[in-house]
């Protein structure tokens, strides 16, 4: 592990983004935390404290994330990961989805990981040293109706990722996709019975993961023992797509 011990992390208030940053706490890691909302920020600084950096950035907003990004990238020049987390859907077929559906789904989910990693990477590169880490998701390899944009992003995230891990391979930066399949957050939990049920008869495993799934898998892939492993999709999905 380099010496600095700073991670970057998009969309830190959600489920999966609260374990990963639960997880590097335990580590002492310095966190430098993104959230959508003064409120998400506020709760954020309750559960870590002073000790941590926080940013409220709209990720839907390019111009705005870009500020945020250019800021954060000359004061935090020691960030060793990123893991950009955040993700949001907006749910249409496709012959009724609007074009903002779609612009928004593709800036959010999308093209901020473009932005975020070309703007923090050059440090990277200056440190010689760097793990970027995406969340895609199974759809992003199956499909899924009513979700042509919210899947073209997160497939998309798949090339982006395999193609700059090919870019800085000699640079001692591993580049890295975890796909998530269905993890108890408050989506699973806003689910009747009917729907779970016909959720998990085709999860082999006839359970939902959980967030700290995710985190344990992020955390091997931020450390020195998963120097070997780049531009890899790793599925974390109780058997519900093998690939």
């Amino acid at each position: 592990m380099s010496e600095s011990r700073k991670i970057f992390i998009t969309g830190a208030s959600g489920g999966i983004g609260s374990a990963i940053c639960d997880k590097f706490i335990k580590k002492s890691f310095k966190l430098v935390l993104t959230s959508s909302s003064d409120e998400k920020i506020l709760k954020l600084k309750e559960k870590y404290g002073d000790d941590h950096y926080y940013y409220k950035v709209d990720l839907s907003d390019s111009e705005s994330l870009q500020a945020s990004l250019d800021e954060i990238s000359k004061i935090h020049k020691d960030i060793t990961i990123i893991v950009n987390n955040a993700g949001k859907t907006h749910d249409n077929l496709i012959f009724r989805m609007k074009s903002e559906q779609w612009s928004e789904i593709i800036q959010t989910n999308l093209n901020s990981n473009y932005q975020i990693i070309k703007s923090l990477l050059p440090n990277m590169l200056s440190n010689k040293y760097g793990k970027i880490i995406g969340i895609s998701s199974i759809v992003g390899s199956t499909g899924n109706p009513g979700q042509a944009n919210y899947v073209a992003s997160k497939s998309g995230l798949v090339g982006l990722y395999k193609s700059i891990a090919l870019e800085v391979a000699k640079r001692n930066i591993n580049v890295n996709i975890i796909s998530p399949g269905f993890i108890s957050t408050k989506m699973t939990e806003n689910l009747n019975d009917e729907q779970k049920k016909n959720y998990l008869s085709k999860i082999p495993m006839m359970r939902f993961g959980d967030p700290a799934d995710i985190a344990n898998l992020v955390f091997f892939l931020s450390s020195d023992e998963s120097s070997y492993i780049t531009g890899q999709n790793f599925h974390i999905n109780g058997g519900m797509l093998m690939v």
